[in-house]
């Protein structure tokens, strides 16, 4: 269990205090339930229900008798309204009537908002906070999907000393005990020994070397299931380096990484029928003597040849080669996950990762679930006359399209090494939340994991 859940069985969840659920146009009637005393006292201090409301309703003998909170109304009130709680009631035990919406979804932004990084804080533990989980809602899922979703966010919040490549590839090995999975990396001139020459490239100018971590899980002959991460745990730029306020974030650029992570430690927790396979390029982008070039000319382990633009577009590249190894096994489901423009955030913003896909159903559903699980993604369009931007004179391709439409021509480069999986789709994420919103505290986020397990258990249940 979750440590911010309490099971309605347990002792605890006697002793828990009581918190109304209202809206604007109801809470007077939900007051009344807590004596009339107690609504005269909420009407003279002013209270409205407004969202993420909360006041301490006086009982007989002096002490608490209850609290209202208030939850957004209307057509589409937020999934997680019980997020708010956490910052709204001191710490406590508490137990909740009225919930709006889908109550698995609003305890489950409760849990996420509970969680902290205090790996660096000597001071500050998080709030002793608790909820007692409604019946009806299964609380060992709920919980599996805080924790995994935690898992990740600690990855990417990690500072890049900390969080190398092979520190990357130890969480990974720890997941993969957790699972029961096997597991095969592929560290420094080995790449070039397997063809992974791309990968090699862009990692070599690091002391900490190159790898790719190769994760498989369940049965052989369920549906097979890919899940690929760009692990770049920092990133300079390269030769073309950022500026300051560029680089200040980089230690997310392995939030890829942490995002198919994450994915994959709830799909194995859950026990889906899949034969699920992750794929984990982990590099640092350096700069020293032996560092990749503009102009320079890499082959790929698919053969295509790709001429350098810009050093710091090196995501799509180590990208390139880890797809093309998914792409050989023909999965019937390909989906990569990368902190890979600048121009997806100019697009929509850091809320709302683009999605790429040429399936048509399997866009709709990611769609279709993303909002009603609130882990939302937006479709963008591979636009195929953008190709040409990618054209090289002399190369395949440029890892480079231009000014224009930087999401999209990243986009239709991944999708050159993508040939043989019956379905594919691609998420532009940022993985960060620069200022908390309820249930995604300031730092680290996991973008589309939560989506993609979704998807995942609708197509293939648990039996």
């Amino acid at each position: 269990m979750h440590p911010a859940l309490i099971a309605s069985t347990d002792s605890a969840a006697a002793q828990a205090r009581l918190v109304r659920v209202v809206t604007a146009s109801g809470w007077q009637e939900a007051a009344q339930g807590f004596g009339p005393a107690a609504a005269a006292f909420a009407q003279g201090q002013g209270y409205e229900g407004g969202s993420g409301q909360a006041i301490a309703l006086p009982g007989a003998d002096g002490g608490v008798a209850g609290w209202l909170f208030g939850a957004d109304a209307g057509a589409r009130p937020d999934p997680f309204h019980l997020a708010r709680l956490v910052a709204a009631l001191p710490a406590g035990d508490y137990r909740v009537e009225g919930l709006q919406g889908d109550a698995a979804t609003a305890v489950l932004g409760f849990a996420l908002a509970t969680y902290r990084f205090g790996r660096y804080k000597s001071k500050g533990a998080a709030k002793a906070i608790r909820l007692v989980v409604p019946d009806g809602v299964d609380a060992d899922a709920v919980s599996r999907q805080a924790e995994a979703v935690a898992f990740g966010r600690d990855l990417v919040n990690t500072a890049a000393n900390d969080l190398g490549p092979a520190e990357l590839e130890n969480a990974a090995r720890a997941l993969a005990a957790r699972m029961r999975a096997s597991v095969r990396v592929t560290v420094g001139d080995d790449l070039l020994r397997d063809n992974f020459p791309v990968i090699h490239t862009v990692g070599r100018a690091s002391t900490r070397p190159p790898r790719l971590i190769d994760i498989s899980w369940g049965d052989a002959s369920h549906p097979r299931v890919t899940l690929v991460g760009k692990g770049v745990c920092f990133d300079t730029g390269g030769l073309n380096i950022k500026n300051d306020a560029g680089m200040l974030l980089m230690k997310k650029d392995m939030g890829g990484a942490a995002t198919a992570l994450a994915a994959a430690q709830m799909i194995a927790d859950a026990r889906l029928p899949v034969r699920l396979r992750v794929l984990v390029p982990a590099v640092e982008n350096s700069i020293s003597g032996s560092a990749f070039r503009p102009g320079d000319v890499l082959k790929s382990r698919k053969g295509t040849t790709i001429e350098i633009g810009n050093t710091d577009a090196e995501g799509r590249l180590i990208l390139a080669d880890a797809l093309a190894l998914a792409d050989e096994e023909e999965p019937d489901l390909l989906i990569d996950f990368a902190t890979l423009t600048g121009a997806a955030r100019v697009a929509l913003g850091p809320e709302l990762p683009p999605l790429y896909s040429d399936d048509d159903r399997l866009a709709a559903d990611l769609m279709r679930l993303g909002f009603a699980i609130n882990d939302p993604v937006w479709r963008m369009p591979l636009w195929r006359n953008y190709d040409a931007m990618l054209d090289s004179k002399i190369a395949d391709v440029n890892n480079t399209g231009g000014a224009f439409a930087g999401s999209v021509t990243a986009a239709l480069f991944l999708r050159r090494f993508v040939e043989k999986a019956k379905a594919w789709a691609h998420f532009d994420v940022y993985n960060w939340i620069p200022s908390g919103k309820p249930g995604r505290p300031d730092g680290g986020e996991v973008q589309a994991a939560r989506l993609v397990f979704a998807l995942l258990q609708e197509r293939y249940p648990a039996k």
